[in-house]
């Protein structure tokens, strides 16, 4: 049976067994393929920790987040709880509702990762 991996690694050129975790990520470098399991991250739960403050202090509901994104809570519920992670232009696009910058937001997730 075909797994995703070995389907990845045929398409590639690339010949590795991989197992992926929950919400891992692959790459590959030469002929060597690695995953890293980032699904328990301390930093991963420092940047949904960081929207959902973000959110409340705008003082809006998730619903209404939704709402001002074109999307439905569940997109929001899912990426604050760690279930969905989000890519750096969602996240430049969330801010821009939350009203705050980018910039800011990168500050910000830095002072909580580096424990300030």
């Amino acid at each position: 049976m075909a797994t995703s991996a070995n389907v990845l690694g045929s398409l590639s050129g690339i010949s590795a067994d991989i197992a992926y975790p929950k919400l891992g990520y692959a790459w590959c470098t030469g002929t060597v393929a690695q995953v890293v399991d980032l699904a328990d991250s301390a930093a991963q739960d420092a940047l949904c920790a960081l929207l959902r403050d973000l959110r409340r202090n705008a003082g809006l509901r998730q619903v209404d987040l939704a709402k001002a994104l074109g999307q439905p809570q569940s997109f929001i519920s899912k990426y604050e709880s760690g279930e969905r992670r989000l890519d750096v232009l969602e996240v430049r696009v969330i801010c821009h509702a939350l009203e705050t910058s980018f910039a800011q937001f990168a500050e910000l997730l830095e002072q909580q990762l580096d424990g300030a």
